[in-house]
């Protein structure tokens, strides 16, 4: 009898330390990160925020570090771009339609769906963790639904899905399984052509590295790499950091270096490089906000004794300006269709127009699902009109840079043909060629004389660039 009460006892003791183990397992960091994640993503939703933006504050106030922060990025930027796939399973795997799910519940379903097809996280864990998170954020009814929804998802994996979620149809099945919109899939299957498809939205996928710029006269590379940094393929001013926090790095914090996209530094670069006739000596950022690319050319002007201007319509993006460039560089908070200077006033122009965004979806993933083909045709007319003000702006002789970040032709090559039929004062020049004298292994940017980088073929965010250059 003794015996019993001492096995007894000790069930009891082992019974009453699990408890405690639950509840505390109930406040996990892990849990700390799907809050996160979670708030991330409905401000994304209800405010049109951009995660890039707003994660890494998050990350900050929440303090957030390391694993911890490593995992809260994973799952936001993975549960973003996977949407459309998700949606589809979840369709499958729901008594009613995606579209119906209360919107903080859907997130949620999407976050766990993440977890279970595409993380190592173990499915009784990513269940448990998300239908706690549902329940306290929508209750427990809710809990109840959610966890019958994702014990479904739980019956197949990823490819076992798609199998039965993606349509037969080429732009349905491309859809479903690499999760873009059908409008985005057939813009960039006419850009990039049926071979490639696959491959580009397949990259649009990856996460992309953290690509550095040693801002000319103010920083070096090889100050970068001593920092932990490595060569870049393309740019001179490039570098690519493998691992942590851009802004533990000096030269980062202070101003001197940047993050910037390879392909954004080298469209930059092909303007300096373009060859000119006459002097070079006034140089222009039209559309320069949040200044990544004024930054780069004011270091460019000023080792040339030449002099940037760089103007915004927003004032708080001119502000951006400000903090990054040098201080010779004259920042202006001006409608770049309505030029507060008189024509043919500069000798380099660069007009990195707003669009829609499709050439960064790796660093961006939310731009797709905010996107409608409508977008293309509003922006449209503010192409034209920028691109005209940028020719008017240069002199005979000078060069035009044309960017944007998206490859979709409505934005880039029509843009462009369409205002050069009514500018026989307007030569193009071979992109291609200058781009390929600034990065000799630089290659797959087609047959000019526009150039387009790729994700899938350069690691970079799909930018456009048209140089031309003004006649008498």
């Amino acid at each position: 009898m003794p015996e019993q009460r001492r096995r007894s006892a000790h069930r009891n003791r082992g019974h009453d330390n699990r408890r405690p183990a639950r509840q505390a397992q109930r406040r996990t960091p892990g849990d700390a990160v799907r809050k996160a994640v979670y708030d991330v993503l409905r401000a994304v939703d209800t405010r049109d925020a951009y995660a890039n933006l707003l994660l890494p504050r998050v990350l900050r106030e929440r303090e957030l570090s390391g694993r911890d922060a490593a995992l809260a990025t994973e799952l936001t930027y993975g549960t973003l771009r996977g949407r459309g796939t998700y949606d589809a399973i979840l369709d499958l795997c729901s008594d009613r339609p995606v579209a119906q799910i209360d919107a903080p519940l859907r997130d949620l379903l999407r976050l766990g769906t993440h977890q279970l097809l595409r993380t190592r996280i173990p499915a009784h864990a990513a269940v448990s963790t998300t239908v706690d998170l549902v329940r306290s954020v929508s209750g427990p009814g809710q809990a109840k639904f959610a966890n019958a929804v994702l014990r479904r998802v739980t019956t197949r994996d990823l490819p076992g899905w798609l199998v039965i979620a993606a349509p037969e149809d080429e732009l349905g099945r491309l859809s479903i399984t690499y999760s873009h919109p059908k409008w985005v899939v057939s813009a960039l299957r006419d850009a990039v052509g049926r071979d490639e498809i696959e491959d580009l939205l397949a990259a649009d996928n990856e996460r992309p590295g953290v690509t550095l710029v040693a801002r000319p006269g103010r920083a070096t590379v090889e100050e970068l790499y001593e920092l932990g940094a490595g060569p870049a393929a393309y740019s001179p001013y490039a570098a690519y950091l493998p691992e942590g926090d851009p802004g533990e790095i000096a030269a980062v914090r202070e101003g001197r270096a940047g993050v910037q996209d390879e392909g954004s530094q080298l469209v930059a670069l092909a303007l300096a490089a373009a060859p000119l006739e006459g002097p070079d000596a006034r140089w222009l950022d039209l559309c320069a906000g949040p200044g990544g690319k004024a930054a780069l050319l004011a270091g460019l002007a000023g080792q040339r004794d030449a002099h940037l201007v760089a103007c915004d319509v927003q004032p708080h993006r001119a502000e951006l300006v400000r903090q990054v460039v040098t201080e010779d560089t004259a920042v202006l908070v001006a409608d770049g269709t309505r030029p507060a200077w008189r024509p043919e006033s500069f000798d380099r122009v660069l007009v990195d127009v707003p669009c829609t965004g499709l050439g960064a979806l790796r660093r961006r993933p939310e731009a797709r699902w905010r996107r409608v083909p409508q977008n293309v045709a509003e922006l449209g007319p503010l192409q034209r009109d920028l691109l005209r003000t940028a020719l008017d702006s240069v002199r005979p002789g000078g060069v035009v840079a044309y960017v944007t970040c998206s490859p979709h032709l409505a934005e880039t090559r029509v843009v462009v043909d369409d205002v050069l039929r009514s500018r026989p004062d307007v030569q193009r020049l071979d992109s291609v060629d200058v781009l390929t004298g600034v990065a000799p292994h630089l290659s797959g940017l087609g047959a000019g004389p526009y150039a387009q980088f790729w994700p899938h073929r350069h690691g970079t965010d799909a930018m456009f660039l048209a140089l031309l250059r003004r006649t008498s």
